[in-house]
């Protein structure tokens, strides 16, 4: 399981929030709900339930709900003015909402302690919930909306304080405030306290946390996290404007087979050493959509020998792979003749291998066992190792990318499965006949189906190639990995229909990467819709083929700015290792702090 992944798999923990008038309207019934609650298991003698429920559902109603309400409004606003990000009107709402029934929570905890042990702790209960709340408050402010600790703390007390007030207004106007006077002063004064130990050792926190970050990459943790979202909730790219601080500069290759009749190219098939990564539409998520669409014939932009190490760090290094492309094909030179499609295994390494004019391609897959990106170092070998063999000028490496499970590895030098790699490329024999070669292309972008089955902007592209009465099917699938099995599945699917030879593909997309599971391989939902696509795509490059001509080509991409392998590998250790080490230091910093001010409201003196 690659660590980049794993990371990204955090996407799972952003939900989609409700619609403001529904945040609004549970404030309303649960404040509702807390202050009938509140009224019936009271101290004071009742004045009859209905009454009890009546009166105690709109004191709630007031104090908690209406104040929530405001402070959902003025905190968004707040927030908004001071240039913040993140926290729009919902997410504002929600936050309100959730932070005024753990107040409404303990303060009917503390009612019921109160009946049950003949004490008197409603207050304190009361300034313990709103310092839980503003401590709460201030560290979501902080750590998503991208401004100033003083500012979130500053914005957290609207909450509480709003609510105390509006308590305090109820009591003066309503009940016998002849002790109001006395505690006031004193309620400030605990609450002052407390609120200070609490947002102190959550200030503590996230410096002990930051600091790594700092050190080891130049970057602040808050602002990763706080665009991180931006980019979750609304689609900004302001994320890559981190990764430009920490990218590095790296030379890789793009190897290509181009398809051209009479009147032009009519189909690319493109493998670029660079990865579609990391998640969402940051960097290069979206790069085999985004690099075919440049081209005005049908591209397949297949997966090649690469990492997260050569994620691009922005949308705009891609034009990089396109120039790189476009020099390359006023190179190629063509032919009409190819080889059959032939295959070769070597224990769990398996190759599909065809001859195009001076160049191949070979089509790798560990199916049906699992494992992921073939590192670049590992597709080098692989691709020398094949010219020198076979003595051609371009070797198209592909990792089809169609076998997952949450436990895959990448390919790495010093795997085991390197050498099966190595072992199975010497196995190909070199002297293959050529012949006449026919192409049909056909895409489909699947539009009934989405990133919650799995499937990219670009759906599924699929090729027939006609070599000598042989026609290989090369399916395409825009998607991140394969669930296992299923590209067996659907070579057993359309085994009935005109063609010899098929492989399954993933462009290894990461843009499907941004919903609930994080890790989202295709195959986990809607198989059979799936499979009577890939049906319908043979079928339809089957009526499109024709004579063409074949060349291919390899050319370097200079100076492409990537995660670069040290940072990469820095960034996913940080990360890591600041995770655990929150383990352990959050529940201690933090539930000591509310231990000291739990002890400092309920025991202190005054």
């Amino acid at each position: 399981m690659s660590s980049m992944s794993s990371v990204a798999g955090l996407s799972k923990y952003i939900k989609t929030l409700p619609k403001t008038k529904f945040s609004i309207i549970g404030m309303l019934i649960i404040s509702f709900l807390i202050g009938s609650t509140y009224y019936l298991i009271d101290l004071v003698p009742n004045q009859g339930i209905i009454q009890d429920l009546i009166l105690g559902g709109l004191f709630g109603l007031v104090v908690l709900g209406i104040s929530s309400i405001m402070s959902g409004a003025l905190n968004q606003q707040t927030i908004s003015a001071v240039h913040g990000i993140n926290l729009k009107i919902k997410h504002s709402m929600f936050l309100s909402g959730l932070s005024m029934t753990i107040l409404g929570i303990i303060i009917l905890l503390g009612c019921a302690i109160s009946r049950v042990f003949n004490v008197d702790i409603f207050i304190n209960s009361a300034i313990f919930g709103c310092v839980l709340i503003y401590g709460f408050n201030t560290l979501v402010f902080w750590a998503t909306s991208k401004v100033r600790f003083t500012i979130a703390a500053v914005t957290g007390l609207i909450q509480p304080v709003l609510i105390l007030a509006m308590y305090i207004l109820i009591s003066f106007l309503f009940i016998d405030t002849s002790f109001m006077g006395p505690v006031l002063m004193q309620v400030i004064f605990k609450a002052l306290v407390a609120a200070i130990i609490f947002v102190l050792a959550i200030y503590a926190f996230i410096k002990i946390i930051a600091s790594p970050f700092k050190k080891n990459l130049g970057i602040g943790v808050l602002d990763l996290l706080s665009l991180f979202i931006k980019h979750m909730n609304e689609g900004s790219n302001s994320l890559e404007t981190i990764f430009v601080d920490m990218s590095e500069a790296i030379e890789t290759i793009v190897t290509f087979v181009s398809f051209k009749t009479e009147k032009g190219i009519k189909a690319l098939f493109i493998s670029p050493s660079v990865h579609p990564g990391p998640l969402g539409d940051i960097g290069g998520s979206n790069m085999p959509t985004i690099l075919a669409n440049k081209f005005d014939n049908f591209t397949m932009v297949a997966h090649g020998p690469s990492t997260h190490d050569f994620n691009p760090i922005a949308v705009s290094e891609i034009d990089k792979i396109e120039n790189s492309v476009k020099k390359g094909l006023e190179k190629v030179q063509y032919s009409p003749y190819a080889s059959r499609f032939v295959r070769y295994s070597s224990e769990k390494a398996k190759i599909g291998v065809q001859f195009f004019n001076e160049g191949m391609v070979i089509l790798s897959t560990f199916a049906p066992e699992a494992v992921d990106d073939i590192e670049f170092g590992v597709g080098l070998t692989m691709m020398a190792q094949s010219r020198n063999r076979c003595n051609v000028k371009n070797s198209v490496i592909v990792d089809c990318h169609n076998s997952f499970t949450p436990e895959s590895g990448e390919v790495l030098p010093g795997n085991s499965e390197v050498f099966q790699l190595i072992e199975v490329i010497d196995t190909i024999d070199p002297k293959q006949e050529e012949h006449d070669i026919k192409i049909g292309c056909y895409e489909n972008n699947m539009e009934d189906l989405d990133k919650q089955e799995g499937v990219g902007e670009s759906g599924i592209k699929t090729m027939i190639v006609e070599v000598g009465g042989q026609r290989t099917a090369y399916v395409l699938f825009d998607a991140n990995n394969m669930e296992i099995g299923f590209r067996q599945e659907i070579i057993d699917a359309v085994s009935d229909l005109d063609i010899d030879e098929i492989e399954v593909m993933t462009t290894d997309t990461h843009t499907v990467n941004t919903i609930s599971r994080g890790y989202n391989p295709i195959g986990i939902a809607k198989r059979a819709e799936i499979i009577e696509y890939v049906k319908i795509s043979i079928e339809e490059s089957i009526k499109d083929l024709e004579k063409v001509e074949v060349g291919t080509g390899t050319e370097k991409i200079k100076d492409l700015n990537t995660f670069g392998p040290k940072n990469s590998t820095e960034l996913i250790s940080t990360i890591s290792s600041v995770v655990a080490v929150s383990k352990i230091i959050a529940p201690v910093l933090l539930i000591t702090s509310l231990f000291i001010a739990f002890a400092w409201i309920f025991f202190g003196g005054l």
